[in-house]
């Protein structure tokens, strides 16, 4: 059977990473594909040049090379996905391999940009997030895992992440089946991405924790609001009641299907 594959994109630092981990949780055995290990490798340049290239612009992915590996995992084929340094800004000699599974998740700010890419993917997910957000998450991110200044990374982000992302990635929102918010809880739209996988393959999630979602939707204040509207009617007489107190406390059963939180 094919692989299922999904698509999650969104501008840097979105929250892009940390739903396809949690989407692969929930799907067991899912592979996750990284786009950022597709950057082009340019080792024959100095590291002070490869320091000024624009790494936030699509020609700067070997799109190619992915789109062969999408081609293998779809015909059930393992293949080697590059790995990428960030600190070194090239590719090691080492590999990752990447081994077909039921489901399959790729991730990375150019998911949706190219046509090639796009029509190989069944479920297409944007993770929308508002750009001061993104800036203050990449800032903690580049200074903790990739080695960077926080003036480098500001300079970057002014000279060529935040004028790409509304070039090249924030348009690719319209060929999204389905946006999140990156600000949202991750129960939330963890969710909202199983509920949008076909019926077929959705069967293959775990089952959804109820609780972590309502709680992350803030039910408890609506149950607090509710609690209220009891005691309200609790104090009017009887004979004036349209209907039993009982009636209101009722606990409501949780719906048959997950909603979409859009």
């Amino acid at each position: 059977m094919r692989a299922h594959i999904i698509g999650i994109a969104g501008p840097s630092s979105s929250g892009k990473s940390e739903l396809a981990n949690h989407v692969a949780r929930e799907l067991p055995g899912t592979s996750i594909i990284s786009l950022d290990s597709y950057y082009r490798g340019m080792e024959e340049i100095p590291l002070e040049e490869r320091k000024k290239m624009n790494f936030d612009h699509p020609d700067a992915l070997d799109w190619e090379l992915l789109h062969e590996h999408l081609q293998a995992i779809a015909a059930g084929q393992s293949f080697e996905e590059p790995v990428y340094s960030f600190a070194d800004y090239a590719r090691t000699s080492d590999t990752r391999t990447i081994k077909p599974s039921r489901f399959v998740i790729v991730e990375g700010l150019f998911v949706l940009y190219w046509p090639e890419l796009r029509a190989m993917l069944d479920t297409r997910v944007y993770v929308q997030t508002p750009p001061e957000v993104c800036y203050s998450r990449r800032l903690r991110r580049d200074v903790a895992e990739r080695g960077r200044t926080e003036q480098s990374v500001r300079e970057q982000y002014e000279r060529t992440v935040k004028p790409s992302a509304e070039w090249f990635v924030y348009p690719t929102q319209k060929h999204a089946n389905l946006v999140v918010s990156g600000e949202d809880a991750l129960a939330v739209t963890t969710a909202q991405v199983l509920n949008a996988l076909p019926r077929a393959s959705a069967a293959a999630a775990r089952p959804v924790d109820w609780l972590s979602i309502w709680r992350a939707k803030g039910v408890t204040a609506l149950r607090s609001r509710s609690a209220m509207r009891r005691r309200s009617v609790e104090s009017v007489p009887t004979r004036y009641r349209s209907r039993p107190v009982s009636a209101l406390s009722a606990r409501p059963s949780p719906p048959r299907s997950l909603p979409r939180f859009e």
